[in-house]
């Protein structure tokens, strides 16, 4: 390995023309080729040109990934990630299926598989941490796949789409008949990157990340993983978690609100979206990990915010249909009675 680096690294030195370690230019020569090359016998003035191409980007780019360690929160990464397996969120299928709304292709517990990378620049210039919004290929790298693997099915996916439909897609994924494509051990993986890089996503949300709670942790991480970017669009509640409760707005009273009023009100922030009101399960049980009270007794915290979500009421063509039927039928009663009567 270190006889074929060293050819690596003079055939880098060569192309920049840039002379070898010990004055040698040219490859060629045997003595050098036997010599190992490190980052000792570089030229100083070449060592961040020449390194720096030959490290794969992914070290780079992905080093908060894959260097993640479970000191950095306080919650269980573990339990975060059954919860992104269980079927009330993102579900667990080891077979490419599209997406319900886009039909780009997902696997696992919604592992996006032919996302481009992404710039999401950081906006508050009091956080530190920047965004990572790598491809989908870089993080099924960065979680030890193959990247043949992610190639060849992608192309599957794309012929059993044109072969079947979205709707029949769907179905085989209700009735599991879907062939799987991964193992539970690779899909385990593909949801701890994801896991992980949403945690690093919501610390460049929240400046103060690392002062929140297990649970607050937690529940940042569980939006971001759900919404990703998206949560960009939500920004009474991330201007709530932001502005301390030192600094949040004095009521009436001129008071400091408590820090039971101030997660409330961050709380709040969430309560009164459309999301939360569409996705009501998911919702409550997010929304009361803000709750400071929650490690102590969260069932109570989930009935407080329970009490405040709205669900949307969604009237489908069937029950118009069938009210419809019914409005006809009393209608055509009636009718017929009134002719009984005359006749």
């Amino acid at each position: 390995m270190r006889v074929r680096r060293h050819f690596v690294v003079a055939g880098a030195l060569a192309v920049l023309g840039l002379p070898m370690a010990g004055g040698q230019t040219s490859v060629n020569s045997r003595s050098a080729s036997l010599r190992p090359v490190t980052a000792l016998n570089i030229p100083l003035e070449h060592q961040t040109s020449i390194l720096s191409s030959l490290t794969p980007k992914i070290s780079w780019q992905l080093e908060p990934l894959v260097s993640f360690k479970s000191s950095e929160i306080k919650f269980n990464l573990q339990t975060l990630m059954n919860t992104l397996r269980d079927s009330r969120h993102e579900g667990w299928v080891l077979a490419a299926y599209p997406d319900p709304k886009t039909s780009r292709p997902l696997i696992g517990a919604g592992f996006s598989l032919d996302l481009e990378a992404r710039e999401h620049p950081q906006r508050d210039p009091l956080n530190p941490t920047p965004f990572l919004e790598p491809s989908s290929a870089q993080l099924w790298e960065a979680a030890g796949l193959p990247p043949q693997e992610l190639t060849s099915m992608l192309e599957q996916f794309d012929r059993e789409l044109d072969a079947w439909n979205k709707a029949k897609f769907r179905k085989k994924i209700r009735t599991r008949s879907l062939f799987p494509e991964i193992s539970e051990e690779d899909a385990t993986r593909l949801l701890r990157i994801s896991a992980i890089q949403a945690i690093h996503n919501a610390r460049a949300y929240c400046r103060d990340f690392d002062q929140l709670s297990g649970p607050q942790q937690m529940a940042l991480s569980q939006l971001v993983f759900q919404m990703g970017v998206n949560l960009e669009e939500f920004t009474h509640f991330l201007g709530a978690i932001n502005t301390p409760a030192t600094y949040a707005p004095v009521a009436v009273s001129n008071a400091v609100p408590s820090e039971p009023e101030y997660w409330h009100s961050v709380q709040t922030t969430l309560i009164q979206s459309d999301w939360a009101r569409r996705y009501s399960t998911r919702a409550v049980s997010v929304i009361a990990m803000f709750d400071p009270s929650y490690e102590s007794d969260p069932y109570e915290a989930e009935a407080r915010v329970r009490a405040e979500v709205h669900p949307l009421v969604l009237h489908t063509h069937k029950k118009h249909h069938a009210a419809a039927v019914r409005t006809a039928s009393v209608t055509h009663k009636k009718s017929s009675a009134k002719s009984t009567r005359k006749s």
